[in-house]
């Protein structure tokens, strides 16, 4: 995958398995999830640039994701999430997240996501503001 910028290790939950006690296909989506907020902590920001309103918060809705699986995740498994910014456009940023485990890739999952402002209950396209885009490039080197 390359360098990292943020990593996370976290360990497969019962709840997390199917019957076969490999990790479900769709958990992959929340821990990609965990590990953008947790890196958007690391900035000193969060995800939404204003939790508590509504009208006007900046928010960043995925326009595309996907993840390749090269082997499961069970039960117990601790697993090493490594994030990495892979491009930062005008409007929208995209990330990859490996997931491994005792160095051996497991999957590789990828998220565009752009910036958005909640405008009259809907989401707008915006640029990315200059403070914003900054954090990202420092992190996407």
């Amino acid at each position: 995958m390359g360098e990292s910028c943020f990593n996370i290790t976290r360990r497969v939950a019962f709840s997390e398995t199917d019957l076969a006690g490999v990790m479900h296909f769709s958990n992959y989506y929340r821990w990609m999830e965990d590990i953008e907020h947790a890196f958007w902590r690391s900035l000193g920001m969060s995800i939404v640039q204003d939790a508590h309103a509504v009208e006007g918060a900046i928010s960043w809705p995925r326009v595309a994701t996907r993840c390749e699986y090269d082997g499961p995740a069970r039960f117990e498994d601790e697993i090493d999430l490594s994030l990495r910014v892979t491009r930062v456009g005008q409007k929208s940023y995209t990330f990859q997240v490996e997931f491994s485990r005792a160095g051996q890739r497991l999957a590789l999952a990828e998220t565009t996501a752009v910036c958005a402002r909640m405008q009259a209950g809907r989401f707008a396209s915006i640029s990315i503001p200059p403070e914003v885009r900054a954090l990202l490039e420092r992190a996407a080197r």
